[in-house]
């Protein structure tokens, strides 16, 4: 027992919503957790709760620039992930992709250590076939406003297989459908969080084009045991592997029923849709229930009670609402 040594992780992106998430499930697994995050779009405040953690270290920094570090494992979650932080600064936002992934992916070699890239549904772009298997190639405009951040991810996909078949290193892809839950940003522009602040605050919400558009909803704790998962398996287990809920509600449904939840006034309110928005998005999980055991758990009505919960909290603390009772 003198010579136990905890397994140590470092999560790039690891003060953001989904990172932040991941460091409370490592931590509550025993493991050692060392955070970076250069806080552009991430938070201390989403962290702030694990200072006291002998276990937990916090560090400032852009993963665009190498990390020497010593870890056992890597999860790669750097990058913002909402079309209003990613569209701030594309030229960025790629960087944050393709960068960063080569400086993981070299530190993983350095290491021998296994590591995972957080990748996304949106490597689908608009998609033609549903739902989206791992094998379909997707439908992606490669000059469009959202490309910086879809064509961004698919090069991290490319690398982290080229590494892999190169040097041999042992790597897991998730891709990361629609997820949802506590610290997600208030302003991120995700239809959840929009729709939340909105209700509370007694303000329109905003769907675009006929709100029949669906997506699927993944609550953060599901999602971050399926990373886990993931990263647990055998060497030979590379993915790509979807992550989300296959269950499909249209942006409506969702709005509906979020009025219902928070009992809120507010009406409904159409525009345009955004370019290269996707009509459609929904995955098959054939392969994460085989290979991992995985599929979410929590229903919808639960997380987003919970999501509410934490958007009150934080409005009522703010001083920005919400709406009379």
């Amino acid at each position: 027992m003198d010579n136990f040594r905890r397994r140590r992780a470092l999560v790039t992106g690891g003060a953001g919503f989904l990172g932040s998430h991941l460091c409370d499930r490592l931590l509550g697994d025993g493991q050692e957790v060392l955070c970076a995050d250069n806080f552009f779009t991430g938070a201390k405040e989403n962290v702030d709760h694990l200072s006291g953690e002998p276990r937990f270290e916090l560090l400032r920094h852009d993963i665009t620039f190498p990390l020497f570090v010593e870890v056992d494992e890597i999860f790669n979650f750097a990058c913002p992930a909402s079309p209003v932080q990613y569209q701030i600064d594309p030229v960025q936002t790629t960087k944050t992709s393709v960068h960063g992934a080569i400086n993981t992916l070299g530190l993983a070699k350095r290491l021998g250590a296994p590591v995972l890239q957080a990748s996304t549904s949106e490597v689908y772009g608009d998609p033609h076939q549903h739902p989206q298997t791992e094998d379909y190639w997707g439908h992606v405009n490669p000059v469009g406003i959202r490309s910086c951040y879809d064509e961004g991810k698919r090069c991290a996909e490319t690398l982290f297989f080229d590494y892999r078949r190169q040097v041999g290193l042992c790597i897991k892809v998730a891709r990361i459908f629609n997820t949802y839950g506590p610290r997600m940003h208030p302003n991120d522009g995700r239809v959840v969080s929009n729709f939340i602040v909105a209700a509370l605050q007694g303000a329109p919400l905003n769907l675009y084009g006929s709100g029949e558009q669906t997506r699927s909803f993944c609550y953060v704790e599901d999602l971050v045991d399926g990373i886990v998962r993931l990263m647990r398996t055998p060497d030979a287990v590379t993915g790509p592997i979807n992550l989300g809920n296959p269950q499909e509600f249209t942006v409506r449904e969702l709005a509906e029923k979020v009025l219902e939840l928070t009992a809120s006034r507010s009406e409904l309110c159409f525009a345009e849709l955004p370019s290269d928005d996707p009509v459609r998005r929904c995955p098959d999980i054939t392969r994460a229930r085989e290979t991992l055991g995985w599929e979410p758990k929590t229903p919808l009505d639960t997380g987003l009670r919970h999501t509410i919960d934490y958007f009150d909290d934080l409005l009522r603390r703010s001083g920005a609402g919400p709406f009379p009772d």
